[in-house]
């Protein structure tokens, strides 16, 4: 079962960038979960599902998966594209556009 090494990316509602600075290890599926007749509950046999494993850095992560003999990839993580702005910016003397509501 193919393990993934990645950067999670912050959340919509998180304005800070905790827990983005770490690497993470994730194992895939190796089975699609099953769904309990009585309960409805979706099970899965695989407990590797649940483990997450975190680390500092990504030679760390990828290390930690040579050395298990375990299946990886590492995905990138993406660049922002939006620019900073404070509020103040909004009422500075020499902006560019027009202020308006």
């Amino acid at each position: 079962m193919p393990a993934r090494i990645y950067k999670p990316a912050k959340s919509a509602m998180q304005s800070g960038l905790a827990r983005t600075k770490q690497w993470l290890l994730v194992f895939e599926l190796d089975k699609p979960r099953e769904i309990e007749p009585l309960m409805g509950w979706t099970s899965s046999a695989d407990t590797r599902q649940q483990l997450r494993l975190w680390f500092d850095t990504k030679e760390e992560a990828v290390a930690y998966a040579q050395r298990e003999g375990i299946a990886y990839r590492v995905e990138e993580p993406q660049e922002t594209k939006r620019r900073p702005m404070a509020y103040s910016d909004n009422f500075k003397f020499n902006r560019v556009g027009p202020w308006t509501h």
